[in-house]
C-alpha cells in the first residue's frame, strides 16, 4: 500500500490522469479541472503571474466516491435523492439540509484510494519539502458564465506537509455538498450526479497585502474602473468580510487612481509556522494605506489584460509579496453585470452611447426569444425605413436597434444631443416610465452628451414626409372636427387589418416564412400612424381644457379619465367578468373552476371535457382574445388560445368575490359616472368665466373621453398581427420538426428567420443543418434571463447602468415609498406581491404589488384594491387601466417588488404617489 493512503483504498496503478500541472490546463478541460483551476491555466498561458502548483482532476474525486459504489451508498441516495425531475417542485430547505450534511458525512468517513494519495505525494513534493501551499476546491460547474459558486466550496491556506495536504483534499471534496452549494445548484436545476470536485493545489505566497479586483465596477456596470479591494496579509480577511479593506477604483485603460477610501483594516489574517492560519488584531494597519498608486495601476494593468484574454470582466484574487511581486490566484467571470448592448445594424457614431430599454419601456421585464427578437428588427426597420432612414439589411435591425440580456434597446445618443430631443424625450416618458425620464434628464449635464444640434430641421426632414404619406394630419383633423366619422374610419381599418394577415391555407413552409417576414415589413407598421393620432388627440384635448380652466391641476383632470369608453383592454377585462358571472350560476361550472387546478382545467377544456356553460363561454372568450398573452409582444409566448390556464385562473379568482359593490362592472360604470360629474364640474367653472370658455372645455373634455381609451388600441392591433405571424411560424416549426431537424414545433422561437430560412429542407442553400443543440443552447441562456431581476432602464456603450449613479431610493421618515400618482384616492388593505401573473392568486381587495405590467396582466385588476408598480408612468399601462377601474395606483417605484412583502398592510395615496406601512 502507497504511503499516506487509507485501509481500505483502492491498490496503487499508474493513473497519470489524476494529476496535471496548472500550465497544462485551460477551459476546454471545465470536467477534468474545474472551473478555478481551468481558469488558473489560462491565466498562466497567458504570460500572467501565477504561483506553482498542480490540480488533482475530477477522476480523482469520482474514484474516491463512486468506485465500489458500495464504498460510499449514502452519498448515491443523496445523488438520486436530489436529482431534478421534470415538473417537480423545490426540495424542502430542511431535507435539503439534511441530504447535504448526509453527503458531506460519506466522503469524510471514506478512506482515500491508495493511487489518488500517492499521485498527490509525488505532486507535492514536486513543489519542494514541505512546502506550505494553498488548497482550493474547483468544481464543474463553478466559474461559469451563468454562475458563480464564489465562496462556496472550501479553501485551506498555509497547509504543510502531504499528510495535512491529503486531509485538505477530503475535506474540499466534502464542501462540494455545503448547505449553500447544494441549494444553489438545486436552485439552477444542475443535476448533482453530473457534479465533480478538482482540487488546487498552489505553492503559498507569503503576502504582505492581498485582496480582490474586480475589472468592472460591480455597482455601477462601467467596464473599464477596476474596483480594489486591499488589507494586509492574506486575502481570507477581504473575502471572508472579516475587515474593512482599503478600497480604490482605477481607470484600467489610463493607469489613473479615481477614487481611495482608506479602511480601518482591525483585523488580518496570517500564515503561521509550520501550517494554518491566525487571524490577528492589526491596530497599526489603519494607519497607512495597503497600496500606493504604482501598484494600484499594476494591479488594474494585470487585471485588463486577463479580461482581455477571457473576453469577459472578471473577479480576481491577489496578493503582493515580500519583494513586491504581484500574483493571481484566482480568476472568475463577473456573472452580476448587465451585457453591453449590442448593435446589430449599421454602426454608426463614436464615443459613449446612450442605451434605452424599449422592451422594459413597454412593461416587460422577462427577455424576448430569438425569433421574437427578430421580428422587432424587421419591425424597427420598417419604421425607420417609412421615415427614409438608411437601413441596409432589414433583418439585423436599424442603426439604433441593439440587444443586451435578450432584450431590446434603442440608441437614444443622437436624439439626446440634439435640443428638439431632449425637449420631447423626457416628456414622452414623464407619462410613459418615469423614472426613465428622470435618468435621460440625469444625462443633460454630462459633457458626453452635449448638444451639437440646435435646430429640429433634420427630425422634420424624417418625421413631415412620413406623417403626412400615413395621412396623420387628416387623421388629426377629422378627429377634432368629424370624431364619430374619425371612430367609424378606424373601425373599417381594423377590419380591413385584421382580413389581409393571412396567408392562403394551402401555402407551404417557405411561402409562410416569406408572408410573416411580409406582415412584419409591411402591415404592422401602418397601425401606429392609422390609429394612434387619435388617442394622442384626445390627450392633448385634455392639456387643452387645463389650459382654458387656468392651468387645472392633474388630479382634477385625470378623473376625466376613468370609466373611458373604446377601451379594448378594458372590454375584455369585462367580458371575462360577465363569464365569470354567468359561470358562478351554472353550479357544474362552478364546481370545476373553485376544485380544480387551472392547468388540469385547461387541458380538459382542450380535450373538450369541461362542463357546457364553461366551455362555451371560454370558447367565445378565446375566439375574440385569445390572440393575447402575457409578454404578448413576444412572439414566442404562448397565447391564451394555446394555454388557457392563465384564464382559468383568473375565473376561478373571480368567483372569490362575494361583495356586490366591488364587482368590476359596477366599479367601471360608477368610474364612468364619476368621470361625467368631474366634466361637468369643470365645464360649470370654466361657464364662470365665459359662456366660451365652457364651450371650448366641453367640446375638449368630450374628446379627450372619446379618444383617450384608443391608447390600447395600437398594441392591441399589434399583437393581433404578431398572433398571425406566430400562426405561421408554428406551421413552419411543425415542418421542422416532422423532418427531425428540430424537436418540437415551439424549438422555431429559438432561431431567427435566416436560421429558419436555412433549415427548410428544400432551400437552394445546400445541406440542411441540425439545429437541436444549438436550440437547446438557447433555451438554457433564454432560462436563466428569465431569471434576472435587475434591468437597467438605462444603459451606457461602457456598461455604466445610469441609475446605479443616482443615490438609493429615498424612504420617508415614516417609512412611505414614493413613486408617481397614477389614479388618485388612498386605500388600505395586505399587499399582494406577484412577479408574473401565470398562476397567481390574488384576493378580492389586496393591493397588486408588481414589477411592471401589460394586458395580460388586467384581468387581476378587475379585483385588487390598489395598484404598486416598480415601472410606469401616468399613462403607462398599468396606470391607464388602473384609472378606468377606479383603483389607487401609485407607478415608479423603486424596488417595490423587494421592500413590499405579501401579507404586509399599506396604504396606497395615488394622489400623493406614495405607499406607507399601515
Amino acid at each position: 500500500m502507497q504511503p499516506h493512503a487509507e485501509p481500505g483504498g483502492s491498490p496503487a496503478v499508474d493513473t497519470p490522469g489524476l494529476v496535471r500541472d496548472l500550465s497544462s490546463l485551460d477551459t476546454a478541460m471545465l470536467d477534468l479541472a474545474g472551473g478555478k483551476a481551468a481558469n488558473l491555466g489560462e491565466l498562466m498561458s497567458a504570460g500572467l503571474p501565477v504561483p506553482d502548483g498542480f490540480c488533482l482532476t475530477t477522476e480523482a474525486y469520482r474514484r474516491a466516491t463512486g468506485a465500489p459504489a458500495s464504498l460510499l451508498p449514502g452519498l448515491a441516495y443523496v445523488q438520486a435523492a436530489l436529482k431534478p425531475e421534470p415538473g417537480a417542485g423545490p426540495v424542502d430547505p430542511s431535507a435539503l439540509a439534511g441530504l447535504a450534511a448526509a453527503a458531506r458525512s460519506a466522503i469524510l468517513a471514506a478512506p482515500i484510494p491508495a493511487d489518488v494519495a500517492a499521485a498527490v505525494e509525488q505532486a507535492y513534493r514536486g513543489l519542494g519539502h514541505d512546502v506550505p501551499v494553498a488548497v482550493r476546491s474547483s468544481a464543474t460547474a463553478e466559474d461559469l458564465p451563468f454562475a458563480s459558486f464564489a465562496g462556496q466550496q472550501d479553501t485551506y491556506l498555509n497547509v504543510v506537509g502531504v499528510a495535512p495536504a491529503l486531509e485538505a483534499v477530503r475535506k474540499c471534496w466534502a464542501s462540494l455538498w455545503t448547505d449553500r452549494a447544494t441549494t444553489y445548484r438545486a436552485g439552477l436545476g444542475i443535476d448533482p450526479a453530473g457534479v465533480a470536485l478538482a482540487v488546487v493545489v498552489q505553492r503559498m505566497v507569503e503576502a504582505e497585502t492581498a485582496g480582490v479586483m474586480f475589472t468592472a465596477n460591480p455597482l455601477t456596470g462601467r467596464r473599464g474602473h477596476a474596483v480594489i479591494d486591499a488589507s494586509p496579509g492574506l486575502g481570507e480577511a477581504v473575502v471572508s468580510g472579516a475587515v474593512n479593506p482599503d478600497h480604490y477604483v482605477v481607470d484600467a485603460l489610463t493607469g489613473r487612481v479615481l477614487e481611495r477610501k482608506p479602511g480601518d483594516k482591525k483585523v488580518a489574517v496570517r500564515a503561521v509556522p509550520g501550517g494554518g492560519t491566525r487571524t490577528i488584531e492589526a491596530p497599526d494597519a489603519a494607519a497607512g494605506e495597503c497600496l500606493d498608486d504604482a501598484q494600484a495601476t499594476a494591479l488594474a494593468r494585470l487585471g485588463r489584460q486577463a479580461e482581455q484574454y477571457f473576453g469577459a470582466p472578471q473577479d480576481i484574487e491577489w496578493a503582493i509579496d515580500g519583494s513586491g511581486t504581484l500574483w493571481l490566484t484566482q480568476s472568475r467571470p463577473i456573472t452580476t453585470l448587465y451585457p453591453v448592448p449590442q448593435r446589430t445594424g449599421a454602426q454608426g457614431g463614436t464615443g459613449t452611447r446612450v442605451y434605452l430599454c424599449f422592451s422594459l419601456a413597454q412593461g416587460l421585464t422577462r427577455p424576448i426569444t430569438p425569433m421574437g427578437r427578430a421580428v422587432f428588427r424587421l419591425i424597427a426597420s420598417s419604421v425607420a425605413q417609412a421615415a427614409r432612414f438608411h437601413v441596409p439589411d432589414p433583418r439585423r435591425g436599424p442603426s439604433p436597434y441593439a440587444e443586451a440580456g435578450q432584450r431590446l434597446y434603442f440608441d437614444l445618443t443622437t436624439p439626446l444631443r440634439s435640443t428638439v430631443g431632449r425637449w420631447i424625450l423626457p416628456r414622452v416618458f414623464d407619462i410613459m416610465e418615469a423614472r426613465s425620464a428622470t435618468l435621460l434628464r440625469q444625462l443633460f449635464d454630462e459633457p458626453a452628451f452635449s448638444v451639437t444640434r440646435r435646430t429640429p430641421l433634420a427630425l422634420l426632414r424624417h418625421v413631415v414626409p412620413a406623417a403626412v404619406r400615413a395621412r396623420a394630419p387628416e387623421s388629426l383633423l377629422r378627429g377634432m372636427f368629424r370624431p364619430a366619422a374619425a371612430l367609424r374610419r378606424l373601425d373599417r381599418f381594423t377590419r380591413d387589418f385584421e382580413a389581409a394577415l393571412e396567408a392562403p391555407p394551402a401555402a407551404g413552409p417557405a411561402a409562410r416564412l416569406e408572408h410573416a417576414e411580409m406582415l412584419l415589413r409591411t402591415r404592422l407598421f401602418t397601425i401606429v400612424p392609422a390609429i394612434l393620432p387619435l388617442p394622442a388627440l384626445g390627450f392633448a384635448m385634455l392639456a387643452v381644457a387645463g389650459k382654458v380652466l387656468g392651468g387645472a391641476r392633474w388630479d382634477e383632470l385625470e378623473p376625466v379619465l376613468r370609466g373611458l369608453p373604446n377601451n379594448v383592454t378594458t372590454e375584455m377585462d369585462l367580458e371575462l367578468w360577465r363569464l365569470a358571472v354567468a359561470i358562478r350560476d351554472d353550479a357544474e361550472s362552478y364546481t370545476a373552476l373553485t376544485t380544480q387546478d387551472p392547468s388540469r382545467l385547461a387541458r380538459e377544456f382542450q380535450a373538450g371535457r369541461v362542463p357546457a356553460r364553461l366551455e362555451a363561454g371560454l370558447t367565445r372568450f378565446l375566439d375574440r382574445y385569445g390572440h393575447r398573452a402575457v409578454a404578448e409582444i413576444d412572439v414566442g409566448m404562448p397565447r391564451w388560445s394555446d394555454d388557457p390556464s392563465h384564464i382559468i385562473g383568473v375565473l376561478a379568482n373571480y368567483l372569490r368575490l362575494e361583495v356586490p359593490d366591488l364587482a368590476p362592472d359596477v366599479q367601471f360604470s360608477k368610474a364612468a359616472e364619476d368621470a361625467d360629474a368631474q366634466v361637468a364640474r369643470l365645464v360649470a367653472r370654466a361657464g364662470a368665466r365665459s359662456p366660451l370658455h365652457a364651450v371650448v372645455v366641453r367640446a375638449a373634455l368630450r374628446r379627450a373621453r372619446l379618444f383617450a381609451g384608443l391608447r390600447e388600441l395600437p398594441k392591441y392591433q399589434l399583437v393581433v398581427g404578431l398572433a398571425e405571424v406566430r400562426r405561421q411560424l408554428l406551421h413552419v416549426g411543425k415542418e421542422l420538426a416532422d423532418a427531425g431537424i428540430l424537436e418540437q414545433p415551439d424549438d422555431i422561437f429559438f432561431l431567427d428567420f435566416h436560421e429558419a430560412h436555412q433549415a427548410l429542407p428544400d432551400h437552394p442553400g445546400g445541406a440542411v443543418p441540425d439545429l437541436r443543440e444549438l436550440v437547446a443552447e438557447r433555451r438554457a441562456a433564454y432560462e436563466w434571463e428569465v431569471g434576472r431581476r435587475r434591468i437597467p432602464r438605462v444603459l451606457l456603450s461602457d456598461g455604466t447602468e445610469v441609475e446605479a449613479l443616482q443615490p438609493a431610493a429615498a424612504t420617508a421618515s415614516d417609512g412611505a415609498l414614493t413613486g408617481s400618482p397614477a389614479s388618485t384616492g388612498s386605500v388600505t388593505a395586505a399587499a399582494r406581491v406577484i412577479l408574473d401573473p401565470v398562476g397567481a392568486h390574488l384576493e378580492p381587495g389586496e393591493i397588486l404589488v408588481a414589477p411592471s405590467t401589460d394586458p395580460g396582466w388586467t384581468p387581476l385588476f378587475l379585483t385588487a384594491g390598489g395598484l404598486v408598480m416598480e415601472m410606469g408612468g401616468p399613462n403607462s399601462h398599468g396606470a391607464v387601466v388602473a384609472r378606468e377601474y377606479g383603483i389607487p395606483a401609485v407607478v415608479g417605484v423603486a424596488d417595490a417588488t423587494g421592500r413590499i412583502t405579501t401579507g404586509q398592510r399599506i396604504t396606497v395615496d395615488g394622489g400623493a404617489g406614495t405607499v406607507t406601512p399601515a
